[in-house]
C-alpha cells in the first residue's frame, strides 16, 4: 500500500507539472501581464521547492516518513486552496513558495522512501514514470475544464485530489524511516553533519547540476511547447494541449520501456544515458525544422520519449555514491538543485521567447541537451 500511494503521489505532482503549462496563458491573460512577468512565478516556486530539498533529510530524522509527508501534503493542499480563491498576482508570486516547498517535500520523501527498499532501481524509475501519467493527464484536464471554468477551478480540483492521499500517508506509513540513518538519534552528531557532508561530495553536485539542467529542459518544453504549438504552427488551444500530452506520454513510456530494454541488450545506465540524450537532441532539431505541424507533433513525442530515463536514472544511483545515512539528504539536496533549472532555464525560454520569438524554444533545448552529455561525461569520470 505504501509504494501504491508514493505513485499516486507522483500523479498527483505530475498533474499539477502538466496543467501549469496550459494555465500559464489562462492566467497571463487574467492578470494581464507578459510571459517574463508570470515567469517570476518560476522562481518563487523553486525557492520552496530548494528549501524542501534541503530539510528533507533533517526532517524525516526529527519527524519521521509519515509527519514528513503529512506536511508536505499540508503545504501542497493550503498552497493549491488559496490559488483556487484567485488571490491578487503578488499573493499569486508569493503563495508559489508554499505550493514549491509542500511538492519538494513530497518528492524527496517518497524517493528517500523507496530508495531504501528492495528492487529501489525498478521502484524508483516506476515512480518517476507516474509522474509522467500525471504530466499526460494534467494538459487535457487543464484544457477540457477551461473550455468552461477558469483556471482558479483546475487549481480547486488538484486540492480535491490531494486530500485523500494525505489521509493515506498518515494511515498507511511507517513513523520513522527505514535504513541506518533511521537509528541516529535527535542531536547526534552524525545527523547534524548529513548536509555540509553531502555538499562537500563532488559526485552528488556534479549529479545536482545534470538534474538541474534537465528539469530546466524538461519543464521548459512542456510549459512554453503550449504556447510555441499556438503561435508557430497556428494550432487551436485543445490540439496544442493534445500534442504537449503526446510529450508528457513519450516521457511516460520511455521510463516504463527504454530501461528494460537497456538491460535486455547489456547497455548500463552510462551508455543509456548517452544515448536518451542523443535523441533528446534529435528531436529539438526535428522540431525545430518541422516543415508541417505533424511533424513537430512527432518530434514532441520523441522529445518526451528519450527524456524519460534522466531523472530516475540519476536518482537510483545515489545509494552506490553515498553511505546509506546520507541517501536522503543527497536525495534531497539533487531533487532541490534541481528545480533552480526547473526556475531560471523556463524563465529564461519565456523572456527570450518575449524578446525574440517563441521559435527560440527548440534551439534553446537543443543547447541544454548538449550541456547534459558535457555533465554527464564529468560525472561518470569521477563515478568510475
Amino acid at each position: 500500500m505504501p509504494v501504491a500511494l508514493a505513485y499516486a503521489g507522483f500523479v498527483l505532482v505530475g498533474l499539477s507539472a502538466g496543467a501549469n503549462g496550459v494555465l500559464l496563458a489562462a492566467q497571463i491573460d487574467d492578470y494581464g501581464v507578459e510571459k517574463a512577468t508570470i515567469g517570476i512565478t518560476f522562481f518563487t516556486f523553486s525557492a520552496g521547492f530548494m528549501l524542501a530539498g534541503a530539510t528533507s533529510g533533517a526532517l524525516i530524522n526529527r519527524l519521521g516518513t509519515r509527519l514528513a509527508l503529512a506536511a508536505g501534503g499540508g503545504a501542497f493542499l493550503a498552497a493549491s486552496l488559496y490559488m483556487a480563491l484567485r488571490p491578487s498576482f503578488v499573493w499569486f508570486v508569493i503563495v508559489q513558495v508554499l505550493a514549491g516547498y509542500g511538492t519538494g517535500l513530497l518528492e524527496s520523501v517518497l524517493n528517500a522512501y523507496l530508495a531504501e527498499l528492495p528492487s529501489a532501481t525498478t521502484l524508483l524509475n516506476r515512480l518517476h514514470a507516474f509522474f509522467g501519467v500525471g504530466a499526460l493527464l494534467g494538459p487535457l484536464l487543464a484544457a477540457w475544464m477551461l473550455e468552461s471554468l477558469p483556471w482558479t477551478a483546475v487549481m480547486l480540483a488538484l486540492a480535491l485530489v490531494s486530500v485523500p492521499l494525505i489521509i493515506g500517508y498518515v494511515a498507511t506509513y511507517p513513523r520513522r524511516p527505514l535504513g541506518t540513518h533511521a537509528e541516529n538519534e535527535p542531536g547526534d552528531g552524525p545527523k547534524t553533519r548529513l548536509l555540509p557532508t553531502v555538499l562537500r561530495m563532488p559526485v552528488v553536485l556534479l549529479a545536482s547540476l545534470f538534474l538541474s539542467v534537465y528539469v530546466g529542459l524538461e519543464i521548459g518544453v512542456g510549459n512554453w511547447g503550449f504556447t510555441f504549438l499556438v503561435e508557430e504552427h497556428g494550432q487551436a488551444d485543445l490540439t496544442a494541449g493534445y500534442t504537449v500530452s503526446g510529450y508528457w506520454l513519450g516521457l511516460t513510456l520511455g521510463r516504463f520501456l527504454i530501461s528494460p530494454i537497456a538491460d535486455r541488450f547489456g547497455v548500463g545506465a552510462t551508455g543509456m544515458t548517452f544515448g536518451c540524450l542523443g535523441g533528446v537532441a534529435a528531436a529539438a532539431v526535428l522540431i525545430w525544422v518541422a516543415p508541417v505541424f505533424a511533424v513537430a507533433a512527432i518530434g514532441f513525442v520523441l522529445m518526451g520519449f528519450f527524456l524519460g530515463p534522466l531523472f530516475p536514472t540519476a536518482m537510483a544511483v545515489v545509494p552506490n555514491l553515498t553511505a546509506d545515512r546520507l541517501v536522503p539528504t543527497a536525495i534531497g539536496v539533487m531533487n532541490g538543485f534541481s528545480v533552480v533549472g526547473g526556475a531560471a532555464l523556463p524563465w529564461l525560454a519565456g523572456a527570450v521567447a518575449q524578446n525574440v520569438g517563441v521559435w527560440t524554444l527548440m534551439p534553446f533545448a537543443l543547447i541544454l541537451a548538449l550541456v547534459q552529455i558535457v555533465v554527464w561525461r564529468m560525472m561518470v569520470s569521477r563515478w568510475r
